[in-house]
Parts: C-alpha cells; sequence; structure tokens
C-alpha cells in the first residue's frame, strides 16, 4: 500500500458504498457478509471472524489512478479535499442487495432496512460485549417468504431480494465468474438479476466486483455532470434512457479514463458534503 496515499477511513465509509457500519470511539465496525471488520484510526483493519479480505483493496496504485482521473480542477479538487479516499471491495451479496434496496430511497433508509435484514435473517455474534447481526446468507433469504422480507421496511423490493438471492443459490449468477469477466459481459450478466437496473449494477460492479470503470448514474451524478461538464457530456433529459446511459458512459471513460469509479466517488463525496448531506 502507497503511504502517500493512505487511507481515511471516515470519508471511504462515509462515501455511500457501505450501509452497515458504525463508529464506536474512535474504531469503526462493519458487517461484511459473513464477517465483522473493526477498522481503527490508522487504518488497520481486523477480520473479527478471522476471514481474508481485501477491503481496502491494497493493490490498487493510487498514485496511477489519481494521475488517470484527475483531468480538470474539479476532480483535482475534490482529491485533495478528500485525499485517502478508498473505494472498498465488500462481500457481493451483501453489496447486491445493499443497492437493490438503494433505488428511489437514501442512506438512512437504506441502512436501517439492511439492519432489519440482518436482524431479522442473520446470525447474531457477540464481540467484546458488543451485539452484531452478521449479514444472511443467500439460502436464508431465497427461502424467506416476500411478506417477512417486507417487515424490514423495502417496499416493493421484497420480490427482488428473494429473486436475485434465489439466483445466487441455483447458480444462475456466480459472483467468482462476474469478477473474471470483463465489464461489459460482467454487466449484461448482473442486469438479468431482478431489480438491477444500470446504476444498481454499476454499484454492485464498483463496489464488489473490482470493475473500476464502472461509473454509476444516479440522479446526484447526472446533476454533477450537468454542472461541471456540460461541455464534455451533453444531457438533455431528466429520465436517462438505456441508450443514453450507454453513449454517455462510453464517454465517461474516454474522458476519465479506465479508472473513471474513482473519479465518480471523488466528485459524488464532495457535492454531496457541499449539500450537508447526512451519512452513516
Amino acid at each position: 500500500m502507497n503511504d502517500r496515499f493512505s487511507i481515511n477511513i471516515d470519508n471511504s465509509i462515509n462515501s455511500g458504498q457501505v450501509f452497515l457500519w458504525e463508529k464506536n470511539g474512535l474504531d469503526w465496525y462493519g458487517v461484511n457478509g459473513q464477517d465483522i471488520l473493526k477498522i481503527n484510526k490508522n487504518g488497520t483493519i481486523k477480520s473479527i471472524l478471522n476471514s481474508k479480505t481485501d477491503f481496502f483493496r491494497k493493490n490498487d496504485n493510487m498514485q496511477e489512478i489519481i494521475k488517470s482521473i484527475s483531468k480538470d480542477k474539479t476532480v483535482k479538487k475534490s482529491v485533495k479535499q478528500y485525499e485517502g479516499l478508498r473505494i472498498f471491495k465488500q462481500d457481493p451479496f451483501q453489496c447486491m442487495i445493499s443497492f437493490i434496496i438503494s433505488s428511489n430511497s437514501n442512506i438512512q433508509k437504506i441502512k436501517n432496512s439492511l439492519e432489519k435484514i440482518s436482524k431479522k435473517f442473520g446470525t447474531k455474534v457477540k464481540i467484546q460485549n458488543k451485539e452484531f447481526f452478521l449479514f444472511p446468507e443467500p439460502e436464508k433469504l431465497a427461502k424467506a417468504s416476500i411478506k417477512e422480507i417486507k417487515k424490514c421496511g423495502v417496499g416493493y423490493r421484497a420480490s427482488f431480494i428473494k429473486q436475485a438471492s434465489k439466483m445466487i443459490v441455483l447458480q444462475k449468477i456466480n459472483f467468482e465468474y462476474l469478477e473474471k469477466c470483463d465489464y461489459q459481459k460482467a454487466k449484461k450478466n448482473i442486469r438479468l438479476i431482478p431489480g438491477v437496473g444500470n446504476k444498481v449494477a454499476d454499484c454492485i460492479l464498483l463496489f464488489s466486483l473490482n470493475k473500476l470503470e464502472a461509473f454509476p448514474l444516479d440522479t446526484w451524478m447526472v446533476k454533477i455532470l450537468e454542472k461541471y461538464y456540460s461541455n464534455e457530456f451533453r444531457i438533455e433529459t431528466k429520465t436517462i434512457t438505456e441508450k443514453q446511459y450507454q453513449v454517455l458512459h462510453e464517454k465517461i471513460v474516454n474522458y476519465f479514463g479506465p479508472y473513471c469509479g474513482y473519479a465518480q466517488q471523488f466528485l459524488f463525496k464532495m457535492e454531496r458534503e457541499s449539500h450537508n448531506k447526512k451519512w452513516l
């Protein structure tokens, strides 16, 4: 890990990537699938259940990434302002369910729903007199009734959660395979999952499947592009069609390069902070 680009834990966790995290004193505790991670103020990560994790993506060449995405004063400003922000490599199943829930929602609601899902369907563990719930395995949610899942405050997405979980159980979607695929093929496959549109697919690919060229385009990011990049990316309608999303993504990759997902994360963090939006 390059010391010059050390990790800023608070900025990284509070950037819309993860939701089942809480701060206790100077330490962060987070649920990552079938594990609990503890991160101290120095960025030292510990797997409570002793599993191997590359949560910090420690092999990312941050010097190369920052150089690649720093195309203009806006990105340079965000990189300087939030130095140490990192994209995490999450448990893909938890990530998938998180972003299926994220459609037409906000960070606090997503967090609340995920906590309810974990408490209702996950395994309870106790660490240093503190109670945590692991994220449920796909089999548990695949067997659950839509009515039971709905009790977690996910509304119409309950059906998507059940169907998506079934696809994982039946190996219709294989995360290890998708991680090895190129971006386009992985996205085509992951979009077969009910409730997974372009934006949700890009979130899953970026935050759990090593696709740093994914650039999730939600309402926030469209507004950011309109505000700072109206000359580079002309967006003439409020609703982006399938074709427009694809064309816009190609332009974004051509402009920001193969690590454009990092550009997205810095810009998203900067803009939400400027509006004093609440994180975790």
